[in-house]
């Protein structure tokens, strides 16, 4: 069946190996923890989620909410473990980040067709046709390997900059002055809010774009991605912009005095399943430590805030994947090699998620002597790979879920909204379509 070895136990690579392994091949998972870790990871189990513990919508008119029905249908170990270790988030799907870890790991660990190896790999294997690697490494790939891939792919790599919020304590924030709702009441009250009328605000962005920022090593200028750009940076681009972004007041109601009106509000959202703890939603950042506790204990209700972890600042490296990969994410050049995760440019935690799923779908049936499955542009997780593999994209740039990516409804009378939700009701009868082909 030949030897099947799978660079990184993140996201990608823990659902590439989980999906291979439940079709009887023998995996070896390389991780480089806990021999060591990288500056943004500190938690020694697999599938650690760095930036947020937010996995976006669950709603099907939201492109994210398509993409977890379509990873369900395809026994997405990821959806199992987020869905098992949830925590309330409105609209969202949230999770403990330790336990959803901790899940994973487990069910890993405890696969008698996956064996674990902890150890850094920096070379990557001659071309073996009875062997296939899956590189997925994400966006922190260790310099060594990094310089490997650079080798292989005879491309100069490409990046940018990626940022985690802070997380402070619930005990910390003053609830006198902080109020429970969702933003447009979607789902239930799970979010802190945190108000500010016109001087408390104006007060914190002269703060905020005056702060002191952590100098970035080895780059001439600052590349950072639009979905995970720091508050500051967003604060930089106009008094208004943070209005429009995450300190928008629109469609949050304090239940005890709904007819008030807010200049602009800060959520909190769940860290953990106790709710202990909670992360600054959209305040991803990268000013200095004391500057974060100085400039965020200036938002009202967090003024004596503790905080248990600060948000850093880290850079992310992607391929240029149209010109690299065909559309199974196997190198061109080198048909022993697949790609998987945000290495290949698709960002967030379920897109990577989604991509090792796909990849160890296309390596299983090319194991077999299948063609590749055809999901089509107008399920999810096929438009975001076909993105990824389409040579015709220009100026390529890591690319969430969106229903931009899929291919339009011929029905153009329907309603934006009954657009999406039709769309999302469209792709699902696909996929469980195809189940039986791709199972």
């Amino acid at each position: 069946m030949g030897r099947i070895k799978i660079i990184g136990a993140g996201l990608a690579g823990c659902e590439a190996a989980y999906y291979l392994a439940q079709k009887g091949h023998r995996v070896e998972l390389y991780d480089i923890k806990p021999v060591k870790f990288t500056k943004a990871h500190s938690y020694p189990g697999f599938a650690e989620l760095v930036c947020s513990n937010s996995l976006k919508s669950i709603e099907l008119t939201n492109a994210s909410g398509l993409l977890k029905e379509e990873m369900k249908l395809l026994g997405s170990i990821v959806m199992e473990a987020a869905y098992k270790s949830q925590v309330p988030a409105g609209g969202c799907l949230a999770v403990d980040r330790n336990c959803f870890s901790d899940h994973i790991t487990k069910k890993i660990s405890e696969n008698e067709n996956i064996h674990i190896i902890s150890e850094e790999v920096s070379k990557i294997d001659e071309y073996n046709k009875d062997c296939y690697t899956i590189i997925a490494t994400g966006p922190l790939t260790a310099d060594s390997l990094a310089e490997e891939i650079a080798e292989l792919t005879e491309k100069e790599r490409m990046y940018f900059f990626d940022a985690a919020a802070p997380v402070i304590t619930s005990e910390s924030i003053d609830h006198e002055k902080v109020f429970r709702a969702a933003r447009y009441g979607k789902g239930t009250a799970d979010y802190l809010n945190c108000p500010m009328d016109k001087k408390q605000y104006d007060d914190f962005y002269e703060a905020l774009i005056t702060a002191k920022k952590a100098k970035l090593k080895d780059i001439d200028k600052d590349v950072f991605f639009e979905g995970c750009m720091p508050i500051e940076e967003l604060a930089r681009r106009g008094y208004q912009t943070p209005l429009f972004g995450p300190m928008k007041p629109v469609g949050i109601v304090n239940s005890v005095n709904p007819d008030k009106k807010y200049h602009a509000v800060v959520q909190l959202r769940s860290e953990n399943s106790g709710c202990s703890l909670f992360n600054m939603v959209g305040f991803q950042t990268r000013l200095l430590f004391d500057e974060q506790k100085r400039v965020f204990s200036m938002i009202p209700g967090l003024e004596n805030a503790e905080f248990v972890r600060y948000g850093v600042m880290h850079r992310n490296t992607y391929i240029d994947s149209p010109r690299l990969l065909d559309n199974t994410s196997r190198l061109k050049k080198r048909p022993d090699i697949y790609f998987a995760g945000q290495i290949t440019g698709v960002e967030g935690y379920l897109e990577s998620a989604a991509s090792g799923l796909y990849t160890a779908i296309g390596l299983h049936r090319h194991i077999n002597g299948f063609d590749p499955v055809d999901f089509t542009k107008k399920t999810c997780i096929g438009a975001l790979m076909a993105y990824i593999s389409d040579p015709s994209v220009v100026n390529f740039q890591p690319m969430n879920a969106n229903f931009g990516i899929m291919e339009p409804l011929a029905d153009t009378k329907l309603k934006k909204t009954e657009k999406k939700l039709q769309r999302s009701q469209n792709a699902i009868l696909l996929i469980q379509k195809f189940l039986d082909e791709i199972l």
